[in-house]
């Protein structure tokens, strides 16, 4: 296992360059500014020292974990820089191809490559899907299971790369609706700023961010009901068609495969095997870094 390290300096020399790598609660759906979006990591960027940081949002909606390994992190690299986020794992858990093994190794390689630059790392663990749509028992079980999965993974290897982990799995701001935007996924203008404010709180704690905390009220209205409902129908839907076209399929295994283990009294062991999968992966990641054998 590679051993831990340290959260990097006390304070950044001059204008930190800030990177943010993750989906796109990164790259800020919920919070439009003009023609784009804007979003938790843009704000946490202003404030970081008094003088404005070097930001640049790589995160785009969608991604999963390979999207980060394979075409985000080189380019976060040649940018060498000082701070860096990566939060992500929910797109993966919406994916039939979930394999908690390969979220594992592709975060463990990302965090590796990252720290051994010298660059801060932030990370984040996020709340279940399933949860914040409200979905039956029997649909949002299995999507929190792998959830969960994605947490414990980002929380070992958090702590052994000496990230500055943010618990943003847990919390009121989850169940505050003012907070989200109308697709429940995505917080809204308050939400991504109480993200960035947390994270300017954590950076701050640590002697790295001492510029002005990002503002908690909204500089923009909040949509109106029509807006949001138009935005549901249009974008909204075919953002989640996208996510579901093959999930859903497998969700219905899964759903299906949960309630019979609800009938019979064995519900226990479907959260022993996500465990044990956790377990096996995390192993595995320990074993892969042992020097061969002379």
């Amino acid at each position: 296992m590679r051993a831990a390290r340290c959260a990097g300096p006390s304070r950044w020399d001059g204008p930190p360059r800030f990177v943010a790598l993750g989906d796109s609660l990164t790259e800020g759906v919920g919070d439009p500014v003009g023609d784009g979006w804007r979003g938790w990591a843009a704000l946490l960027a202003d404030g970081l020292t008094g003088t404005p940081a070097s930001f640049t949002n790589l995160a785009v909606s969608g991604s999963q974990t390979r999207d980060v390994l394979e075409r985000q992190l080189p380019a976060a690299l040649e940018l060498r820089p000082d701070l860096v986020s990566v939060v992500v794992g929910v797109n993966d858990t919406l994916r039939c191809t979930f394999d908690i093994q390969a979220v594992a190794a592709r975060l463990d390689q990302v965090y590796a490559a990252l720290t051994e630059q010298g660059a801060v790392l932030l990370t984040a663990c996020l709340p279940d899907p399933g949860a914040m749509l409200g979905l039956p028992g029997a649909l949002a079980h299995p999507l929190a299971r792998r959830q969960r999965a994605v947490n414990t993974v980002v929380h070992a290897l958090s702590d052994r790369y000496g990230a500055l982990h943010l618990h943003a799995c847990e919390g009121d701001w989850i169940t505050d609706r003012a907070l989200w935007s109308a697709d429940r996924l995505h917080p809204g203008e308050r939400g991504h700023r109480q993200l960035a404010l947390r994270f300017h709180a954590l950076l701050a704690g640590h002697g790295l961010a001492t510029g002005p905390a990002p503002s908690p009220e909204p500089e923009f209205p909040a949509p109106t009901t029509s807006a949001s409902l138009w935005w549901l129908a249009t974008a909204g839907t075919g953002w989640v068609a996208r996510r579901c076209t093959d999930l859903l399929p497998q969700l219905l295994t899964l759903a299906a495969d949960e309630l019979r283990h609800r009938a019979r009294g064995t519900s226990a062991r479907l959260d022993l095997r996500a465990s044990a999968a956790v377990s096996a992966a995390l192993a595995a990641l320990s074993v892969a870094e042992q020097p061969d054998a002379a």
